[in-house]
């Protein structure tokens, strides 16, 4: 179980919007930051998506548990919280 983890996120606000830009980044036709700072609805999408590290606790429980069940380096399915949907790619993280 991770301590803390480092996630980027593109927020949107359909299903079919997040699979898009899911599709996008898959077939490398452009980076995860790049949608971020063009296509996310967060104020983080200035800064590539970045959320920074968080723990348990600190995020929604989808999001939450989307990230600290991936491995590093890994771009999520869409997750559905009250905010919309979510892209998260988890950047980095603290054992």
């Amino acid at each position: 179980m991770y301590k803390s983890v480092r996630a980027s996120h593109i927020l949107v606000k359909t299903e079919e919007e997040a699979k898009n830009l899911l599709e996008e980044i898959k077939s490398g036709k452009s980076k995860f930051e790049d949608i971020a700072a063009l296509e996310s609805l967060c104020p983080s999408g200035a800064r590539g998506g970045d959320l920074g590290f968080f723990t348990k606790g600190q995020m929604v429980k989808p999001f939450e548990d989307a990230a600290f069940s991936m491995k590093k380096g890994e771009i999520s399915e869409p997750v559905q919280t009250q905010f919309g949907w979510h892209l998260i790619q988890l950047t980095d993280v603290e054992e």
